[in-house]
């Protein structure tokens, strides 16, 4: 089995962030895993995606031009990224920011969350919309445990922000209840 996903947004909606959790994740469940992150030049609103290879075999090379997933934050990210996702790809959307109606493709499996109305109204914080997508793709693709993930969160949460774990717990749980698994 392997994975490649491409999540992607703009800077601050912790891109690279669930794509660090997920790898490591992926590693702890031994798995080989690559994480290649990329930002632009701007700090907060610049465009931020990362790539994440899971895999039972050895993985030969970093990069991905199509991407059997996606996980998409922004519109631009959509735009960008959609036309390279595999026929037959999961492609999961924070529709509370990206308009399904701009996925023109029907060979892909398209699952929205309105993760920023989500996080803002259930979980407390807009800042968690990221973690509720990465739950729903946990649950959707199966690719590692969401328990191993939940498990993972004190290895990119340094100590400073030890206390918004809980948050984190719950915008993963529910997503992943979106996605249907009910944690």
């Amino acid at each position: 089995m392997t994975k490649d996903i491409i999540m992607a947004g703009f800077g601050g909606q912790g891109i690279l962030m669930i794509g660090n959790l997920l790898a490591l994740t992926a590693m702890e469940e031994g798995k080989n895993v690559t994480y290649l992150p990329s930002y632009g030049v701007e700090m907060r609103g610049g465009t931020a995606n990362c790539t994440v290879i899971i895999s039972d075999e050895e993985i030969g090379s970093p990069v991905v031009w199509r991407p059997g997933s996606l996980v998409i934050m922004n519109g631009p990210s959509l735009e960008r990224f959609l036309p390279n996702l595999q026929p037959g790809g999961e492609l999961v959307i924070n529709s509370s920011l990206v308009d399904a109606r701009k996925v023109d493709r029907t060979d892909v499996r398209l699952f929205q969350v309105a993760a920023d109305e989500i996080a803002r109204n259930k979980i407390g914080s807009r800042q968690m919309a990221s973690m509720i997508a990465l739950g729903a793709y946990v649950a959707l693709s199966g690719v590692v445990g969401l328990e191993t993930l939940i498990g993972c969160l004190p290895k990119v949460i340094s100590k400073k922000y030890e206390r918004f774990i809980p948050l984190n717990v719950n915008a993963l749980k529910e997503g992943a209840a979106l996605a249907g698994i009910h944690a």
